[in-house]
């Protein structure tokens, strides 16, 4: 359950400060998160900026420059920080506004905090540099990465009361975190290639020719990376069935929100799967206005009727 949401009138003006500190990094550097969480009511619009907030200064330290040591001290520094989140030890005036907007946060809404020692958990994974052999490898990182933001945005979305199967709420949140992170992954494949990284399993590169990487606007001389790339569509698309089936236990709003965040992954999806080329030649994306519909799309609850139905045939 929701604990009691706080009012902008009742919140410490130093807390309201922080929560605009990560609105501000929220809006500036999540091009697609920010869709969606427009659509949420104020109080959780602000605890998702605070996670995001928080997200983010995990993911900059793994992408940045920093030699990989100094990346693992600023990574212990930022999981001691979560520590004293977890504590209750972060004052409303403490000097750190992403920890005060989180730690405010996670009193209103049964935020399941352990998530975020996952994140870091994951990216220290990149930091060491590990590659993955199989799907099963590479979705515990996934889990890791993407699976534990969706669990913890459910800890602000919540659930309806008396919503059915509200008990694998958790279990659909993740799945839904692999397949955004699964899409990422393939849109990135060219750009993570030229840092050094490689996510796709090993076997999978191996089945398709394409063990030679991803360094060129072309695929590797006899590779067959349009397989390779249908393939690992298959694979999200499956995840995103699964996933969806979260829609039908958030309230209107909340719903909303993720249905307009997947569904900007899903039309990115249909892009690559379009041409699967187009992710060695440059960032794939989605225009503007594109957003703005599905976003539109999401809060007309298209997508849980839909999803509703569904399930609804298959309990027949």
């Amino acid at each position: 359950m929701i604990g009691t949401v706080e009012s902008s009138v009742n919140v410490p003006a130093p807390v309201l400060a922080a929560y605009s500190y990560c609105e501000a990094v929220t809006g500036q550097q999540a091009r697609n998160f920010a869709y969606g969480i427009r659509l949420l009511p104020t109080p959780k619009r602000r605890a998702m900026s605070a996670l995001y907030a928080f997200s983010r200064r995990v993911d900059d330290i793994g992408d940045g420059t920093l030699a990989d040591d100094v990346k693992v001290a600023r990574l212990d520094e930022t999981r001691a920080v979560l520590a004293r989140i977890h504590e209750g030890a972060v004052d409303e005036d403490d000097t750190d506004p992403v920890a005060v907007a989180l730690a405010h946060a996670a009193r209103v809404f049964p935020i399941p905090l352990e998530g975020l020692d996952e994140l870091i958990d994951g990216v220290q994974m990149d930091v060491r540099g590990e590659t993955y052999e199989t799907w099963d490898d590479l979705r515990t990182y996934c889990r890791c990465v993407a699976g534990a933001i969706g669990r913890l945005s459910l800890g602000v979305f919540g659930t309806e009361p008396g919503a059915h199967g509200a008990d694998r709420a958790p279990e659909y949140a993740d799945t839904l975190g692999l397949a955004l992170q699964l899409t990422n992954i393939l849109r990135d494949v060219r750009e993570d290639a030229e840092g050094g990284r490689t996510y796709l399993p090993a076997d999978d590169l191996a089945k398709f020719g394409c063990s030679a990487g991803f360094h060129g606007l072309t695929p590797p001389a006899g590779a067959d990376f349009a397989g390779l790339v249908h393939f690992e569509v298959r694979r999200a698309r499956a995840l995103f069935a699964e996933g969806y089936r979260l829609l039908p236990m958030l309230d209107r709003r909340s719903g909303a929100c993720v249905a307009a965040m997947a569904g900007i992954y899903r039309r990115l999806l249909d892009r690559i799967e379009r041409d699967p080329e187009a992710v060695l030649r440059g960032r794939v994306s989605l225009p503007g206005r594109e957003k703005a519909y599905v976003a539109v799309r999401g809060l007309s609850g298209l997508d849980t009727r839909h999803v509703t139905r569904r399930t609804v045939r298959r309990r027949a």
